[in-house]
């Protein structure tokens, strides 16, 4: 009632703006709550990943005596920048790498559903921005408000993002040559960039634990802490997203100016100002399509065009794309690494040899020493340091 009251009240504003079409209250169900369960069931599903990873690390830690010795391809989606990596050696060979196949594939996913919906992957599958927003959710309800920061902090905090993405763009596309590039994706460090990823959090260093317990307040302080300010994985799907043919578009003729939309957009967008939502942090979550209360007001529609996408096809879609993406890695074989367990047994004892280029010098190095050919002992030993060298 209070909605078609405020409706009512702005008929004659509307009017005065030029607006001849009788204003039409918004019924349509939200999405929100198909947005969460899939969100939920995309963490179960990461959740379930880590389980098995775990099993399958404590089988290599017990050479078979317990655990299981399946390693779950999926667990490569948490390895980004090698990737990113496979994906740029893909692109120069057209030869999907085989150490971490799944995880070309996942990434590939990712691009699609981020060119086609926008920024979509993290508000509705990404694990971390489902725990950001659940942390934000706690946060809003503990402070009463959202807090947020003033504007000469938040925009130089937001270009951090970009600063860590231009550097790892910077040392794969430029400062890597392709040699270097190919004799990395075939090092022993790659091949168990994963088992290392579960050792820097099994065993985190009290240093690590207070950046994460540092991050995790932050978090609930101010919402989307990490993804708005630190994800290089975020500011690059976001430059993605700027190329997707749709986009949040306002219909200034039937708006009533409520500022609705403005105030639910988490990502602070002031999206009852523009006509349309050109934003690099619009992550296409519709909770400013979800409470605008005027129909065919606020939609997601194409740049060019006035054909609304409905809501559900925006869920449907970034499930399919996503879906249909990865599977195409499973059925054309290339979702599994063909490494074998005794093979991953072997680097389980040799793990604290492995370190990885955390610079350009050592990129510069690596690119040296490919060169000279010191690589043709076998390309797995091109990244292996002793532990003093990393």
């Amino acid at each position: 009632m209070r909605v078609a009251g405020k409706v009512t009240q702005e008929c004659s504003k509307v009017r005065e703006k030029g607006g001849n079409a009788p204003l039409r209250r918004d019924t349509s169900r939200p999405i929100q709550r198909y947005r969460l369960s899939i969100q939920i069931a995309f963490a179960a599903l990461c959740l379930w990943i880590g389980v098995e990873f775990y099993l399958f690390v404590k089988y290599l830690e017990t050479a078979g005596v317990a655990g299981a010795a399946y390693r779950p391809p999926g667990v490569e989606g948490f390895l980004p920048i090698s990737s990113l990596m496979s994906l740029y050696y893909f692109f120069q060979t057209g030869i999907v790498h085989a150490v971490h196949p799944a995880g070309l594939f996942i990434l590939l996913a990712i691009l699609v559903v981020s060119f086609v919906f926008g920024k979509s992957f993290c508000s509705w599958l990404c694990p971390v921005g489902t725990l950001s927003e659940f942390l934000g959710d706690f946060g809003q309800r503990l402070f009463g408000r959202r807090l947020r920061l003033p504007r000469f902090l938040d925009y130089p905090l937001r270009s951090l993002k970009y600063l860590l993405l231009a550097f790892f763009v910077y040392a794969i596309f430029f400062a890597m040559s392709s040699a270097a590039l190919g004799a990395f994706l075939d090092s022993s460090y790659n091949v168990v960039a994963d088992v290392k990823m579960y050792y820097f959090f099994a065993d985190i260093s009290r240093f690590a634990l207070v950046v994460v317990g540092v991050l995790f307040f932050l978090s609930i302080v101010i919402r989307n802490f990490w993804c708005r300010y630190l994800c290089p994985y975020g500011a690059f799907l976001g430059v993605v997203s700027l190329l997707s043919p749709l986009k949040i578009k306002r219909n200034p003729q039937s708006c009533i100016d409520c500022g609705k939309c403005a105030r639910a957009c988490p990502s602070l967008i002031k999206v009852d100002k523009v006509n349309t939502v050109l934003s690099d942090e619009c992550t296409t979550c519709l909770n400013c399509v979800d409470v605008c209360p005027v129909k065919e007001t606020l939609d997601l529609a194409p740049v060019g065009g006035r054909k609304r996408i409905p809501r559900k096809v925006v869920a449907i879609g970034v499930v399919v794309l996503f879906v249909a993406v990865t599977g195409l890695g499973v059925v054309t074989g290339n979702w599994a690494n063909d490494i074998s367990t005794d093979e991953y047994l072997h680097h389980q004892e040799r793990l604290h040899l492995y370190g990885h280029p955390t610079g350009t010098r050592e990129i510069d190095e690596l690119n040296r020493e490919v060169r000279k050919g010191r690589s043709e002992a076998g390309p797995s030993e091109a990244s292996e340091v002793s532990p003093d060298q990393r």
